[in-house]
């Protein structure tokens, strides 16, 4: 995987780049940004429901399952005192033609997830201060 290179290109917004795509995050107006763009915590939630969708997106292609109407809704759940986040829920929403009989092994396949993964288990982080 390639570095991924975080540039601010004004007010508090922070890009980031990676290989060839721009992904662009800012603030709310009400924490002094210009709301142009996602907070990083909304991509890194919105991260963790599309590669659970992925997963289940592929189990459902591998089986030649419709995935007409399937969709994957995420339901954070924070502390109202110290705004952490609690609990993660997800909903995968089957199409009604959908096979009883994967509904169970769909959830699994959710699971999976590798950004999950890393939460569950979470990686070594290092973060130094370099000049120039």
């Amino acid at each position: 995987m390639e570095n991924i290179e975080i540039s601010f290109p004004g007010g508090i917004k922070a890009d980031a780049k990676y290989n060839g795509f721009t992904i662009h995050t800012d603030q709310p107006v009400d924490e002094g940004g210009d709301g142009t763009a996602p907070e990083p915590f909304t991509l890194f939630l919105a991260g963790l429901a599309t590669c659970s969708g992925v997963y289940v997106l592929n189990f459902c292609k591998a089986r030649e399952i419709s995935t007409e109407g399937l969709r994957l809704v995420q339901k954070p759940t924070f502390n109202e005192k110290t705004k952490r986040l609690e609990k993660i829920e997800m909903e995968i929403y089957l199409p009604p033609e959908f096979p009883d009989k994967y509904e169970k092994a769909v959830i699994r396949v959710a699971n999976l997830c590798a950004v999950k993964k890393a939460i569950i288990d979470p990686p070594e982080m290092t973060i130094t201060a370099l000049r120039g």
